[in-house]
């Protein structure tokens, strides 16, 4: 029998434990309030409610009404003249899908779409990945959407493809957490999205070294030949890669492939900003495309979120500042540049596809680049979406702000791509809410992730 002595000891412990878990969620919470206060820059207005509100919708229902009709996934473009020249309308993209599945969370909280028509999208959907195409479990870049299999992307380029896995993962995983609580039926579901995300064989793609690799086809092997070092999009494969519960990598496949033995961190300054990290490995390129600070923090945030190498929020919040500052000091003239008309990413151009940034701008704007960057740059941003709204209707359709605007150049277009309509609704609800960065960074998987390699940030548990 416990004396009394022995009694007060345990209930004074137990008080004490209680106390410093109490305190410690103050101080998480307390971290938290101070970091979304990074995020509070301006006043909207109530107008600009409003048209943040025709934005998301607008392209949301690319990812809802435009979805390839029998798998539910995204289609690789949508091209209002209805042409197609390099690939059929019913390609469906799996990163684009990916950064849909979060898009239609976004339609539920703003009651675009009921929680149950959602639901039902998403049930198709994974049925449709549990039978479509898998590479030692990575899927293609492309699918046939009405079979399931591959769309070469290029000629060696017909297998596995990690980079838009880790979008679609990324998309798979954050679903899972909002049905995660649920009934049965929608626990159900959170079950088979965790299976299609546990066969991903990361550590396969490795090869055995140190890196991840970006392809691997039964047909061509590993002549694609791409080990992903860093800095560029593809910083959530990696997290995703050291978190998994069944194939996880060591970290250090992190820190000698992604981070290059330390190398990422030799950042430089453009445009008076420090870059952060090195945006390029094989370039002297001082930044990259701006869908770099869209695609693997779609879900990941970055308040607060640092490791050995950086400060992701200056990371991405500097790359933003750069391109706008790149506009409005519009060192080749180019026709409407300026505070209003800015950012530079990958997509349409008078040249075709080609990948648009400071250093290497032919004059076309891609209004995703702003526009997904509302987390970082709120007040920049705001005058680039009322502008484009309210000046230049001509170049809004049905699924938003068309892909490229140029006012240089002789040359418009009516098309749309997956990969740039989608961090758009997604990165807009992360500023207005934080819907998608709280779902996603309470992932288990997605902390294990996170811990293992070194980072740290307010809503690691």
């Amino acid at each position: 029998m416990k004396t009394i002595n022995q009694l007060f000891i345990i209930f004074l412990l137990s008080f004490l434990s209680f106390s410093c878990k109490e305190k410690a969620q103050e101080g998480i919470d307390e971290l938290k309030t101070n970091m979304s206060k990074q995020m509070v820059e301006f006043n909207l207005t109530a107008e600009d409610e409003t048209l943040l509100d025709k934005i998301q919708k607008q392209t949301f229902n690319y990812f809802w009404e435009g979805a390839e009709p029998n798998s539910g996934l995204a289609r690789e473009r949508l091209h209002m003249d209805d042409i197609y020249p390099t690939s059929p309308k019913n390609t469906v993209t799996i990163g684009g899908s990916g950064f849909g599945l979060m898009a239609i969370l976004v339609g539920i909280e703003r009651n675009f779409i009921t929680k149950a028509e959602a639901f039902d999208r998403y049930v198709k959907i994974v049925d449709f990945l549990e039978k479509a195409d898998r590479f030692h479990g990575a899927w293609p870049h492309w699918l046939n959407g009405e079979t399931g299999k591959t769309l070469a992307f290029s000629k060696k380029d017909n297998g596995g493809d990690l980079v838009e896995t880790a979008f679609l993962v990324q998309g798979l995983l954050t679903v899972a957490e909002y049905f995660r609580e649920g009934n049965d039926v929608e626990k159900e579901l959170v079950a088979k999205i965790e299976q299609l995300c546990n066969e991903v064989e990361w550590n396969w793609y490795t090869k055995g070294e140190n890196v991840l690799y970006w392809h691997w086809s039964p047909e061509y092997k590993w002549e694609m030949n791409f080990p992903v070092g860093g800095y560029n999009e593809a910083l959530i494969m990696y997290i995703l890669a050291a978190g998994s519960p069944t194939h996880a990598v060591k970290p250090e496949v992190y820190h000698k492939g992604w981070a290059r033995n330390g190398d990422i961190a030799k950042d430089t300054v453009f445009y008076g900003l420090e870059t952060e990290l090195d945006h390029y490995e094989h370039d002297k390129s001082p930044v990259g495309p701006l869908f770099w600070a869209h695609y693997s923090y779609l879900g990941m945030n970055p308040k607060g979120l640092k490791d050995t190498y950086g400060d992701y929020w200056k990371l991405n919040r500097n790359h933003a500042l750069i391109h706008y500052k790149h506009a409005i000091e519009n060192p080749n003239n180019f026709n409407g540049y300026g505070e209003n008309f800015w950012g530079f990413t990958s997509s349409y151009s008078m040249k075709g596809y080609a990948g648009h940034r400071p250093d290497k701008d032919i004059g076309v704007v891609s209004p995703t680049a702003a526009l997904s960057s509302f987390p970082y740059t709120p007040k920049e941003s705001m005058q680039m979406l009322r502008h484009l709204y309210k000046d230049m209707p001509e170049y809004i359709g049905k699924y938003g702000p068309y892909d490229a605007i140029t006012l240089e150049h002789d040359w418009k277009t009516v098309r749309y791509l997956a990969i740039d309509q989608g961090p758009i609704p997604v990165m807009i609800e992360n500023y207005r809410s934080g819907l998608l960065w709280d779902l996603f960074m309470k992932n288990k998987e997605v902390q294990n992730g996170l811990k293992k390699l070194g980072f740290t940030s307010p809503y690691l548990e």
